[in-house]
């Protein structure tokens, strides 16, 4: 009988990994998919070139990334792309940058998330002055501010669930540690 749960070993590791990849891959194609609203031809869309530069050196199948561009053009004003404004523990100034097909549903599930880790909703423009956007996409922190211990911990714990939602595509922070 020696060696007989052996598969159901790798089963259990493979089915872990296999989630994480395809929460990955879910992620990494709405960004495809929203940068392809715009023009569908990565040639002429900078920001679709790289998303699909970042799609591919996560090895995302070139059939899921050509169904995510047809997916945009099909769709329409199906796929929307998000920008939140909140503050987490601390203080501390959050941008949530997210891509989905429904606004109501992210917006209150984020909210959620929020509440759930100290953190609050913030007014559209009320968080945004502290950051400047990066050339190449995202955004950095015009004044980085240092925390204390407990509040990064907080703030991590927040930050971890904030990017485990599938909506979410990239969380910033105006702090120096993050």
């Amino acid at each position: 009988m020696a060696g007989h749960s052996h598969w159901a070993g790798i089963k259990h590791k493979k089915e872990i990994t296999d989630k994480k990849k395809g929460a990955t891959f879910s992620k990494l194609l709405a960004a495809v998919t929203a940068a392809a609203k715009r023009d569908p031809n990565p040639d002429f869309n900078p920001r679709l070139r790289t998303m699909v530069e970042k799609a591919r050196a996560q090895n995302v199948p070139a059939s899921n990334i050509e169904r995510a561009i047809q997916r945009a053009s099909e769709a329409g004003g199906a796929i929307e792309e998000l920008l939140f404004e909140a503050y987490g523990p601390g203080g501390v100034a959050l941008l949530i940058e997210a891509t989905t097909d429904s606004k109501n549903r992210t917006v209150a599930e984020v909210k959620k998330l929020l509440t759930d880790f100290e953190g609050k909703w913030a007014e559209p423009g009320s968080v945004r002055w502290a950051f400047e956007e990066m050339p190449g996409g995202g955004w950095t922190s015009k004044f980085p501010l240092a925390i204390d211990t407990e509040v990064a911990a907080k703030l991590h714990s927040l930050v971890e669930a904030l990017e485990e939602h599938a909506d979410v595509q990239a969380i910033y922070t105006n702090t120096s540690q993050f």
